[in-house]
């Protein structure tokens, strides 16, 4: 009954009962398309600098104790176009050596796809923590590669991934440092005036405002974050 239903379909370009071999090519390439596209979100978070870079922003958010100031619309904003400076020469390398190639008819898709892949992987390596890819060639039973360019994808993505946590939480514990001391200051003073009916928070949290600005923190934070990669 689903056959029936799908072969009945009328999608231009896709003939879902051609018996020809180009025609069926052409669908394959044009399912795998979809496929990737829809995979784009967690490409995107998971193979470039926005996993550090959120993470962060999350953890300077929580420091500051503002809540949701900023919205999370303005956090991953900022982290988009974030990634995109970070990552413009990565993309620029593709642009140049694998898809402008391909558009011009000199390689083929495959060809195309190899060579935009190894851009990528030289970032993620560079990034990426001997410790955390040695993981999973264990478990992969593989053996140490030649280069970067022999490292597979299964193995590096999750490396990569994990690396780019461990660096940003530790960016975040050097975050937290000030804003917890200002948090205990405050406390002790209201303790020891016997205002203890009184939250804390919301005295240190002007303080912890009026220090962020002092010191230009959104400056710091981002410079921070550009240096690390």
């Amino acid at each position: 009954m689903m056959a029936d239903i799908l072969l009945s379909i009328n999608i231009p370009g896709i003939d879902f009962g051609s018996e020809s071999p180009e025609d069926v090519g052409v669908t394959l390439q044009l399912l795998a398309l979809m496929t990737i596209l829809s995979l784009a979100p967690a490409i995107l978070i998971l193979m470039t600098s926005f996993t550090r870079i959120i993470i962060v922003l999350s953890f300077v958010r929580t420091g500051l104790g503002t809540q949701s100031m900023p919205p999370n619309q303005v956090l991953v904003g900022l982290a988009l176009f974030l990634t995109f400076f970070i990552m413009a020469p990565v993309f620029t390398e593709i642009n140049d050596t694998a898809l402008q190639p391909y558009l011009e008819g000199e390689s083929t898709q495959e060809e195309a796809l190899d060579t935009a892949i190894l851009p990528i992987k030289r970032f993620m390596a560079e990034h990426t923590r001997e410790k955390d890819l040695a993981l999973f060639f264990k478990y992969q039973d593989l053996e140490k590669p030649d280069s970067i360019d022999e490292i597979p994808l299964m193995s590096l993505i999750p490396a990569f991934a994990i690396s780019e946590l461990k660096t940003a939480f530790q960016i975040g514990f050097v975050i937290f440092i000030p804003f917890l001391i200002i948090d205990m200051v405050v406390a002790s003073t209201l303790m020891a005036m016997g205002m203890m009916m009184l939250p804390p928070v919301m005295i240190s949290l002007p303080f912890k405002i009026l220090l962020f600005v002092l010191v230009d923190g959104w400056y710091l934070i981002i410079e921070s974050l550009l240096v690390s990669f």
